[in-house]
């Protein structure tokens, strides 16, 4: 387990209001992790909070991961409370409505790239700072990545281009962090049930112009690869990790 300084290790999740961070929290708790969990809305943490079968082995933070200093004033806590950051899972994400690129606001641009892009990298290097700098030093950052990582779905220029950046991202860290004892891995999820994903079941744009409904998986297998990354020692990575469900047409995509 990737737990350089103490028996318990430290995992921060953002966007753990909903969803796959939500599902996730509650998964590394009962794996032995300590869990702080960050996001905008602090109802919605406080409900994540409430419905684990632990809840004092979460701390609810509300954080806006583009505020560079909102984020820095988390990881001092998270430092100063816990004397350690063992495992983030960059996970905040959005996106906006599908339509073609013409049709897309710079608005709406910036609001996929501000939280998909530039929030991540806010949190990555924040946590890399922590990282770097704590005794023992070294810890594990898993960006959330997507299928839209390496194929787009129709009408999604800022979503795909937002996480064909987080690739670049985690390659990234996974070279720069050698030296700190720092390793960075990615997963990749396609159709994993959420809020996210309703529109998935009822019917979404396929390459071929037509209409389709898409099977999902539950989020709870994610949660689970995600809880084997994190558990792995600093001297294992898995740098790529793609989970889907099985029948959803990304394998002959078009």
């Amino acid at each position: 387990m990737s737990t350089p300084n103490s028996t318990t290790p430290i995992a921060l999740i953002t966007g753990a209001g909903s969803g796959i961070g939500r599902v996730v929290a509650h998964t590394l708790v009962d794996r032995g992790f300590h869990v702080v969990i960050c996001g905008r809305r602090q109802e919605a943490l406080d409900e994540t909070k409430s419905l684990c079968k632990t809840p004092e082995a979460i701390t609810a933070l509300s954080c806006d991961v583009t505020d560079e200093t909102a984020v820095d004033k988390l990881m001092k806590k998270i430092s100063a409370e816990h004397g350690q950051l063992d495992v983030v899972f960059n996970n905040a994400g959005t996106n906006v409505p599908a339509m073609p690129i013409d049709e897309l606001t710079i608005d709406q641009w910036k609001t996929v790239i501000d939280v998909n892009l530039t929030g991540a990298f806010i949190i990555a290097q924040a946590a890399f700072r922590t990282m770097r700098h704590q005794s023992p030093q070294g810890g594990r950052i898993i960006n959330n990545g997507s299928i839209s990582a390496h194929v787009p779905r129709p009408g999604s220029v800022p979503y795909t281009v937002s996480k064909h950046a987080i690739t670049g991202l985690t390659r990234t860290l996974s070279l720069d962090g050698r030296a700190f004892n720092i390793a960075c891995g990615q997963i990749d999820i396609g159709n994993a049930a959420s809020a996210m994903t309703e529109v998935i079941s009822k019917g979404i744009p396929q390459a071929d112009g037509s209409l389709k409904a898409e099977p999902t998986m539950d989020a709870a297998d994610v949660a689970d690869a995600v809880a084997y990354m994190a558990g792995l020692p600093l001297s294992a990575n898995v740098q790529f990790m793609t989970v889907m469900a099985s029948h959803m047409p990304y394998i002959g995509r078009g």
